[in-house]
């Protein structure tokens, strides 16, 4: 299986003078262009011992600080990131023929933040994330229905919901952050932003 790019670069003269600028471009891009949630991206974990993981969660934010995402510290995400402090990030947009990859340190968020956030969920989310012990192994589907509905009755005519004390954001901040755009003959355009000292250094990669 194999698909032949379009041959549409992207050039030093092209890009944005910061990351975070240029990657609001292709994210507007990409949200103009009808993408189904480009606002997913691939995360990988490591643990302590180096073994990875990875899985699609949803981006939340981004600012110069990085990228934040939202989960139950206590699922393997969680675990791993606060285990092993690194991170990798990749948006896959496909159609687009474009890929961002993120890597950098992976740290909780202030707690002011995930409240905030939280406050904001639509509360069937926000009953979910109180019900679910993320990752953890369930004999079957109605032992999650029971939890769920164990939680609707505990916390009948609670409103606002309080964020579970399990659960909260993590923020990437970006050591490198790459601009992927696919070209002819697999000659790809690979632009990179990487982390030097107080700023940032732009370089090209080889495809």
């Amino acid at each position: 299986m194999r698909n032949e790019y379009a041959d549409q670069g992207l050039s030093e003269a092209d890009l944005a003078p910061d990351w975070p600028t240029q990657f609001g471009r292709w994210f507007s891009d990409a949200v103009a262009a009808g993408l189904p949630e480009p606002n997913a991206m691939v995360l990988g974990t490591a643990d302590a011992a180096g073994r990875p993981s990875g899985r699609t969660v949803l981006l939340k934010g981004y600012d110069a600080a990085g990228f934040v995402l939202f989960t139950n510290h206590g699922s393997r995400k969680g675990v791993e990131a606060l285990a092993n402090p690194w991170a990798s990030l990749v948006f896959p947009w496909f159609p687009m023929q474009r890929q961002v990859v993120v890597a950098g340190r992976i740290a909780p968020v202030d707690r002011a933040e995930t409240e905030a956030y939280f406050a904001s969920r639509p509360r069937g989310s926000q009953l979910g994330a109180w019900a679910s012990a993320q990752s953890s192994v369930l004999p079957d589907r109605a032992a999650l229905d029971e939890a769920y509905r164990a939680v609707v009755e505990r916390f009948a005519g609670v409103d606002p919901l309080p964020a579970p004390p399990h659960w909260g954001g993590f923020r990437v901040r970006p050591e490198t952050v790459e601009f992927w755009q696919g070209r002819a003959s697999r000659l790809h355009d690979r632009l990179r932003f990487r982390r030097d000292g107080d700023g940032w250094a732009v370089e090209r990669l080889a495809p």
